[in-house]
């Protein structure tokens, strides 16, 4: 009985030590992000003032900071030492889409839009990025 315990313990632990922690910089990001959607439904709604540009410029540069936020450049300091990992691969990739993102961002203002189709499929996939977040945050993760 008593090695019951123990071993129902070390698979606990095991399974205690597999967690995945969610960072929540990411998170905190989108919900910015969601908060200037409706910002822009209650401008155009209330106001009858189209500020979509605006918002969808703003949406870019702060998803892209979001994801450079989350990957942890200081991780990649050591990427000559270490070479590249599977983990340095994904913390390389988001932080070059978090830098294009904010780049697309900063270019597709209104200020000084510069319209390039690269920007369309920027947004696409960052968007899709942010809604598998969204859906295994929401879902899957408790």
């Amino acid at each position: 009985m008593n090695n019951k315990k123990i071993i129902n313990k070390k698979s606990e632990k095991i399974f205690e030590d597999r967690k995945v922690k969610v960072s929540h910089k990411f998170i905190i990001a989108l919900s910015i992000v969601s908060i200037l959607g409706f910002i822009g439904i209650v401008s155009e709604t209330l106001f009858a003032k189209n500020i979509s540009t605006y918002i969808e410029s703003l949406w870019m540069i702060i998803i892209g900071l979001g994801l450079v936020i989350e990957a942890n450049i200081k991780r990649l300091r050591n990427l000559s030492k270490e070479g590249i990992t599977s983990n340095n691969l994904a913390h390389l990739t988001t932080i070059v889409i978090g830098f294009i993102s904010i780049i697309a961002g900063i270019l597709s203002s209104p200020y000084i839009n510069f319209q390039n189709p690269s920007f369309l499929a920027i947004k696409g996939i960052v968007s899709i990025i942010a809604i598998l977040v969204i859906i295994i945050q929401t879902w899957i993760i408790d």
